[in-house]
């Protein structure tokens, strides 16, 4: 599991059949590098997430049958901010 920050949503009309209904966010390490997560968990942007990645993430997902590598599997509530692109 990373911690990451939710960027946006990201749109995407055309999709597989198991991500048609799904939401997508785009999530940023503390590096800066962009990645697409599935979002189970109804993110906003600026939230600061734990993301789960690899098979693990379908496991979040819910759903074996969904093709994600990245799931977001909840929002942090509180921490420290402070070693955070620092």
């Amino acid at each position: 599991m990373n911690i990451q920050r939710v960027v946006g949503d990201l749109v995407a009309t055309s999709r597989t059949p198991t991500l048609q209904s799904k939401s997508l966010r785009v999530v940023e390490d503390e590096g800066g590098e962009l990645e697409v997560a599935l979002d189970p968990v109804g993110t906003r942007p600026g939230d600061f997430v734990i993301t789960i990645s690899t098979s693990a993430a379908r496991h979040a997902a819910g759903d074996y049958s969904i093709t994600t590598d990245l799931t977001i599997g909840g929002i942090i509530d509180h921490w420290s901010e402070e070693r955070w692109r620092g």
